[in-house]
């Protein structure tokens, strides 16, 4: 809250949340809530869709069938090759739709929260990725392919190899998956509060002699929610993208 004018700015209270009960110490929150929603919602779909699937599909099956085959055929496939890729494809069409479901509810009312925005869901989905890569690739290239996989390890980089090696260490293995969960985590947060902010100065300002002014902020919450669930899909396919390109460097040959 400000001084002096009494808007109530947004802030990191905006993403803290009283819990909704406490079992022996642990609190279940709204954000919890959310992820065992969107964790249901996900299951149901897919159920629903091909639970009972048809030659000829119904509405249902054939929007299934499209989130399905766009995962598929535009992320998997086209990172990982067809036979590489097919045995991935049902582990990144969940992180997709876990993931967009995970932003919509930011822009659904009565929830109008991003479980995205809580640094600790993308984390796990990130460290996820990170424990299929690292053991896939010595799996696939041996102890000592491995590491040179890793390192970057190049005899004809002559005496800088070892400080490139380091570099491609230390990216590797810590800044790749900070990275990848921190891109999804960030623009969820800013989009959140952005949203909150322009939300919250259209009521405040319609509840003051700044009606016009207020109208002007109520178009920008309208423009951002659509920007906002333009940005939530694009984040789910880009986390899914980065994921397929980590496996794929994995799988690829060291030179």
């Amino acid at each position: 809250m400000s001084d002096g004018c009494g808007f109530p700015a947004p802030g990191l209270h905006s993403f803290l949340f009283k819990p909704i009960f406490t079992v022996g110490g642990f609190e279940f929150n709204k954000v919890m809530l959310l992820a065992l929603l969107t964790t249901l919602v996900v299951i149901t779909f897919f159920y629903a869709a091909f639970g009972k699937a048809k030659v000829i599909p119904g509405k249902l099956q054939m929007m299934g069938e499209a989130g399905y085959d766009f995962v598929r055929r535009g992320i998997v496939y086209e990172t990982l090759g067809k036979k590489e890729g097919e045995k991935y494809v049902p582990l990144m069409v969940s992180l997709f739709f876990f993931i967009w479901i995970m932003n919509i509810w930011s822009v659904v009312p009565l929830s109008q929260f991003p479980v995205s925005s809580v640094i600790a869901y993308p984390a796990v989905l990130a460290l996820l990725v990170y424990l299929i890569w690292l053991p896939l690739t010595f799996k696939r290239h041996g102890f000592v392919g491995g590491w040179k996989n890793v390192t970057g390890y190049d005899n004809s980089l002559g005496p800088i190899k070892w400080l490139v090696s380091f570099i491609e260490l230390f990216s590797n293995l810590l800044v790749r998956p900070f990275t990848h969960a921190v891109r999804l985590f960030a623009n969820m947060f800013a989009g959140h509060l952005m949203l909150v902010m322009f939300t919250v100065a259209s009521w405040y300002l319609l509840n003051s002699y700044m009606i016009p002014a207020a109208g002007v902020s109520f178009v920008m919450t309208v423009v951002m929610i659509l920007f906002e669930l333009f940005v939530q899909a694009v984040q789910a396919y880009v986390f899914v993208l980065l994921a397929c390109s980590y496996i794929q460097g994995a799988l690829a040959k060291h030179h």
